[in-house]
């Protein structure tokens, strides 16, 4: 059960909770999570194809979309293979590595899915605030420099709390209270003084949960100023129209994260059912919701969807 690793104790493995009071009907569970993971891969893997293919979506917006659609991805493969294991086969156990390869990942790409819409809602002030410097602004130079700044925030952001958890001893209980590997959750293991690491995953939550959706207030607060001085009704709510895909991904990422993160500060005590609900929403409903929002509020992928469907179709 134990080995060590620099003089101290660890445990071999976690233990993985499943839906708790429920153990009995995971088989049944795991057809609503097979389905929404479903949903989540083909649809962002459409999303990629479609922009891919066709040469008139190569603008920003839609690389921006693209680089979202991978993070959705890599998210939904990241808690894939736990989650539908310990559904299907009852393998709860994963090993002290392979548990923080994939703390490393689903955090790594959690903070990119809030670095990403952070980026677009750069992108959508550029394109309505300063439409005629658009192209010249976000070209793919910028663009690629982007995407790489926001995988090495991403990487630099989580090393650290990796890195300081791992160096701490864990011992007694090593049973997690979710189907896969949560910073907060593994922390509660460590039977060692947590300061450090609890004051730094505080500043990155302050970060992530409140510097980048502020940032997104202020843009779409110049967003709204400069569509309030157009003079034309229609050019105002098409201009806020372009918004309203980027505006509910924002939503759908933020609303669960906020009731996730006052369920852990403020109701400690609560049923763990409501902790783990909760945790699934948060990691589930950006990479369903996303594509299923694009696809239907973005005329340009869904024009394109469609033709691509219809094409296969007549083959």
């Amino acid at each position: 059960m134990f080995w060590v690793t620099n003089s101290t104790q660890v445990p071999f493995f976690f233990i993985l909770m499943g839906i708790p009071g429920f153990e009995v009907s995971h088989g049944w569970i795991s057809i609503p999570f097979c389905c929404l993971y479903t949903v989540s891969i083909v649809g962002n893997i459409t999303i990629l194809a479609v922009i891919r293919i066709e040469p008139s979506l190569q603008e920003p917006m839609y690389l921006f979309l693209s680089i979202l659609a991978l993070t959705d991805l890599g998210l939904t493969l990241t808690t894939l293979p736990t989650v539908m294991g310990l559904l299907w086969f009852n393998a709860s156990e994963i090993s002290f590595e392979a548990c923080f390869a994939q703390f490393f990942f689903l955090h790594g790409f959690s903070f990119m899915e809030s670095s990403v819409l952070l980026a677009m809602s750069f992108d959508r002030y550029v394109a309505i605030c300063r439409p005629l410097h658009y192209v010249s602004i976000l070209t793919n130079r910028v663009i690629r420099r982007i995407g790489i700044a926001i995988i090495f925030r991403c990487v630099l952001t989580v090393l650290p709390a990796l890195f300081l958890l791992k160096r701490l001893p864990f011992c007694g209980s090593h049973h997690l209270s979710h189907s896969y590997c949560l910073h907060q959750d593994m922390i509660r293991l460590v039977c060692a003084d947590t300061t450090i690491n609890n004051w730094y995953g505080f500043v990155i939550a302050l970060v992530f949960t409140t510097l980048d959706p502020l940032l997104i207030v202020v843009s779409y607060a110049l967003i709204l100023r400069s569509v309030l001085r157009i003079s034309s009704q229609g050019e105002s709510f098409q201009a806020l129209n372009n918004c309203l895909s980027h505006i509910l991904a924002v939503l759908v990422l933020y609303v669960p994260l906020v009731g996730l993160s006052m369920t852990h500060r403020f109701a400690k005590h609560a049923p763990p059912i409501v902790h783990v609900i909760l945790a699934n929403i948060y990691l589930l409903a950006p990479p369903v919701m996303n594509p299923i929002i694009y696809s239907i509020k973005t005329k340009q992928i869904r024009q394109r969807i469609f033709h691509l469907v219809s094409h296969r179709q007549l083959h």
